[in-house]
Order: C-alpha cells, then sequence, then structure tokens
C-alpha cells in the first residue's frame, strides 16, 4: 500500500505524510438501536495511533478501493484515526437502504458508540461530500460535544428536493445515481460511470417511468418516488434538514463546485451559517459535481484537525472563491459579497445584448420539438458537465443568442444571476432555459451558469423569470458577454411534452412554436451583479 500512498500524495498535492504505517481494521460491528449492525472499517496509524481525533465518514458506496485508499488511509496517514462506515443496506450492513429516510438515527446512534470506545481520545469531525455531506446536516442540530467540526462538500441540507423543483424538474443525475445504487452496489456511483451512456439512452423511454426498466431490467424506487412525487408530497417528510443548519454549534467549512447540481442549496445552507454558527468557512471552486482537487482533504487536515486538538485552524476569509475568466482564487468576507449590483443586460434586436433598453421590434420565434430536444452541452451535470464549447449547440435553430459588443473593460460578476424573459408559446405547457455564456476574440463561446423554468399558461406572453446557477466569472477586455435561449437541456432537464401530461407518465410529444419579445413593454433581460468599482 505505501507505493499507492506515494501515487495518492503526487496526483492530490499533498503534503508528506506524519506516517505510512497504517493498520486496515475491517467490519467493526455497530448496533443501531433496532438491532441493525453497520459495518464499518477503520484506519490508524500502527503506533500511537489510539486517542487521535476521530474523522468519521458515512457512505452507501463502500469502505474499500478508492474511497478507502483516498480518504481512510490518507487522512490516517496525516493525524486522524478514520471510521468509514456503510449505511443501512449498503455494502455488507444490514438492513434495507430506503436512500436518505434512516440517517438522523444512524448517525446519532453512530456518534454515541463512537465516543464509548476505548480507542476514542476526545474529539471527531465529520467528513465526506455528496450523500457523505447530507448525512453531517442530518444530526447537525444534535451533535454531542465530542464533534468539533463539519466538513461537507458538493452537498446540501434538502439533497434529494433539489431534484423535484417546480421551476425545472431534474433528470439525468438522480436518475443515474438512482440505478446505479439500485443495481451496481458493488461499484458504487464512481464504478458506475462506465455505463452512463446506457443509462442516458434509457432516459428516452416513453413513459419515462419505464426508463429505468429499460436501463437496468427492473423497477427503482427510488426513481419512481422521483417521477411520482412532488417535493411537498409526505413521501419526502424527514428528508429536508434544512430547519436543522441556524441551530449548528460546530465550525462549518463547506466546500463546492461552480458546476455542482446541489450549488444554490449549499449556498442556502451558507447563509444560514452566516447569521447563526461560528466562524463558518466556505471554498467555491471551478470543478462538477465529480471533479475536483484535494481541497476537502485539506480543509479536513488544516481546518477539521486544528479544531479537534483544541487549535485554531490558519486565519483565512470566510469566503474563498474561484473567479472564473480571471482563473484566480479571491477572498470575500459574506456571501453573496458586497461591492456587487444588479445590473440588466437587455435582449434586443437582431440578436444584441445591451444595458440599454431595447428598441420597438418584433419577437424573436424559434420551434421546440421534444422529439429531437435541444441537448445539454456541459453546465451542471454529473459526468461531463463544466465550461464546454457552445459553438455547435448555438448553431441549432431552437436556440436564440444575444451578445454584447465587444467589451471595451473587464466585467467582474459574482453573486446570485436570473433572468427575465417574455415569452410566450403555441402550447400552454413550454420550458425556457437560459444560459450566459463567454465570448473570446475568436468567437469561442464557453457556457459560465445556467438554469431553467416550467411555464403552465405558456400560450399567454408573460415574463418567466429563470434562476440561473450562482458564479463568480471575470469577461475579460476584448472577449463578449452571450445570454442563450431555448427551451430545454436534455437530459440535464427532463424534456417538455408540451401535452402537460405527468413526466412520469407522459407518451405523446408535441412541438411548439415560441416567442421571446424584447421591446420597451417587454425588456426581457439577465440580470448580473456586477462588481461596483466597474
Amino acid at each position: 500500500m505505501k507505493p499507492l500512498s506515494h501515487l495518492i500524495q503526487r496526483v492530490l498535492h499533498l503534503d508528506p505524510p506524519l506516517t505510512r504505517s497504517v493498520i486496515h481494521q475491517r467490519d467493526l460491528r455497530i448496533p443501531m438501536p433496532d438491532g441493525t449492525v453497520l459495518l464499518t472499517d477503520r484506519w490508524v496509524r500502527r503506533s500511537g495511533g489510539d486517542g487521535l481525533p476521530v474523522a468519521l465518514l458515512r457512505s452507501p458506496y463502500g469502505r474499500r478501493g478508492l474511497i478507502g485508499a483516498v480518504q481512510g488511509r490518507v487522512l490516517a496517514e496525516r493525524g486522524f484515526q478514520t471510521l468509514i462506515q456503510s449505511t443501512r443496506g449498503t455494502h455488507g450492513s444490514g438492513g434495507m437502504f430506503d436512500p436518505m429516510r434512516q440517517e438522523r438515527d444512524d448517525g446519532l446512534a453512530t456518534l454515541e458508540w463512537v465516543i464509548k470506545q476505548p480507542w476514542f481520545g476526545e474529539s471527531i469531525v465529520l467528513v465526506g461530500a455528496s450523500y457523505l455531506g447530507y448525512v453531517q446536516w442530518a444530526v447537525a442540530d444534535q451533535l454531542p460535544p465530542e464533534v468539533k467540526a463539519m466538513i461537507p462538500n458538493n452537498t446540501e441540507s434538502a439533497l434529494t428536493l433539489e431534484f423535484l423543483r417546480p421551476d425545472g424538474f431534474s433528470l439525468e443525475t438522480p436518475f443515474i445515481w438512482g440505478v446505479t445504487n439500485a443495481v451496481e452496489k458493488p461499484a458504487g456511483m464512481i464504478g458506475g460511470l462506465a455505463g452512463i451512456r446506457k443509462k442516458q439512452r434509457a432516459l428516452e423511454t416513453l413513459p419515462l417511468n419505464r426508463a429505468d426498466i429499460a436501463a437496468t431490467g427492473q423497477s427503482v424506487g427510488y426513481i419512481q418516488d422521483i417521477l411520482r412525487h412532488e417535493a411537498d408530497s409526505p413521501r419526502w417528510d424527514g428528508l429536508d434538514h434544512s430547519h436543522r443548519v441556524p441551530n449548528v454549534t460546530v465550525p462549518v467549512s463547506s466546500v463546492g463546485g461552480w458546476f455542482d447540481l446541489f450549488l444554490p442549496g449549499q449556498l442556502r445552507d451558507f447563509r444560514a451559517l452566516q447569521a447563526s454558527s461560528p466562524h463558518p468557512r466556505l471554498t467555491i471552486g471551478p470543478w462538477t459535481h465529480v471533479t475536483s482537487d484535494a481541497t476537502p482533504i485539506r480543509e479536513a487536515l488544516t481546518f477539521g484537525l486544528a479544531l479537534a486538538r483544541g487549535q485554531r485552524p490558519p486565519e483565512r476569509a470566510s469566503v474563498h472563491l474561484y473567479v472564473m475568466g480571471q482563473e484566480a482564487w479571491r477572498e470575500f468576507e459574506t456571501w453573496p459579497p458586497s461591492g456587487y449590483a444588479p445590473q440588466r443586460f437587455h435582449l434586443r434586436p437582431g440578436g444584441a445584448l445591451s444595458v440599454d433598453l431595447p428598441d420597438e421590434s418584433e419577437p424573436d420565434r424559434y420551434r421546440y420539438d421534444p422529439n429531437n430536444p435541444t441537448p445539454a452541452v456541459g453546465g451542471v451535470r454529473a459526468n461531463g458537465g463544466g465550461r464546454k464549447d457552445n459553438t455547435k449547440l448555438e448553431a441549432r435553430s431552437d436556440v436564440l443568442t444575444y451578445t454584447t459588443t465587444v467589451l471595451d473593460q473587464d466585467v467582474e460578476v459574482v453573486g446570485e444571476v436570473s433572468a427575465e424573459i417574455w415569452f410566450r408559446s403555441s402550447l400552454p405547457f413550454a420550458d425556457v432555459f437560459v444560459r450566459l455564456c463567454d465570448v473570446d476574440g475568436s468567437g469561442r463561446s464557453v457556457n459560465v451558469c445556467d438554469g431553467l423554468t416550467t411555464l403552465t399558461n405558456a400560450d399567454e406572453l408573460a415574463r418567466a423569470t429563470v434562476r440561473l446557477w450562482p458564479t463568480a466569472y471575470q469577461f475579460r477586455r476584448g472577449h463578449r458577454i452571450r445570454v442563450q435561449v431555448s427551451s430545454g437541456a436534455f437530459p440535464r432537464y427532463a424534456r417538455n411534452p408540451g401535452t402537460g401530461e405527468p413526466h412520469a407518465s407522459a407518451t405523446r410529444l408535441r412541438a411548439a412554436e415560441q416567442e421571446v419579445h424584447h421591446d420597451p413593454n417587454h425588456p426581457s433581460a439577465i440580470v448580473l451583479p456586477v462588481a461596483q468599482h466597474q
């Protein structure tokens, strides 16, 4: 294992460890109050490991392989004893895996068990990404005093509910996650990405409630729940832990990505922490859900380990953001940061974009056909997301673009982004997708952030408000700012069938003629938080 330790150190650009002599204890049995036993692995240095701070990770993705090597071994080599537990019903742990429903009770029982062990010292740090971060929020308001810090990354306190937003039904990520964890438990989400193309093809199935069968040969309960039950359904009772966030009393360092599905909820959680908790920290990089550097591990080793030892972490600003375009890390005191004010960039005739109000003009038109849906290119996706060349996408007839003249100075945008699009469809049911792009001097258009909203009276001219993903971006002098408007990003979002039928059971797909208005009475615009010194 020592060669692997060296390799991980080089790949993640980590400092050398305190030791490479680590013991891996397998299958510790932790009983839950109902008698179910959850299996847990412990990584600890061979000599002097008892009593060290505990890094606790609770995961449905297994305890070994890369998870054990990167999380268990790396943290144990550098000052922790690491515990990785398989959540209920996964990888040898007893019970049934019913996603997100037992994590509060099981998490609290696990903490109680850890504290009673003879090798436990005085402190615990909660660590982990995505589902492993969600389980931290599930217990966050009832932590024993031995827990000294939380380090959730690429996650939020109401995880599944982000998929069920009424203003845009997220499809690709929950579907792939659901079928992967239902059928490929030995590989888990990480190993299952190899079959992502087959699963994406299955998303073209009609009706959609048979897509899981097309992908796996069986019905998957989690996917059927996603399709059948809206966010306010009793089926989701107990899964939203956002009300716990203001009651967190331990320091939290949250790490996320500008192209992560859970970023809006993560920032909502951070705003709640800013108002109630001691010294919360936020780090957002240019990452997707499954791509990042070693920042979460470094936070565990600097922020988490210092607090576990009763020390103060190294000083830094509360908010650490990677400003894309400038390609540099910057420090701020709050989110959203001060010094940025909303500025409207109006859609104008002839595909122009300007701070000036539009003149009298005819609307722009395009045809959206769900049989040939506008594809998702880059952006917020579990695989293949991030910043991508949008040239081919923008050449489609179902995508409108509006572009500024060449910028004579840098335009820095940091904060929440939204759009107001005056829109009408030939059908009552339609989606409006808006994407912000950066066009360089060669004409290459790269996506910055985007969002989608669903309309149910779309055949009446009205203002559609679209919430785009937050961002930090500097449009450089000599570049241009561009806005795309279309009616989909499949399979990131479910395609709108145009019939009003539920996503789960719709079998008919109707094409629609869409209008985007931009005149003095219908001033469509994107609203950007622009630095005030400009």
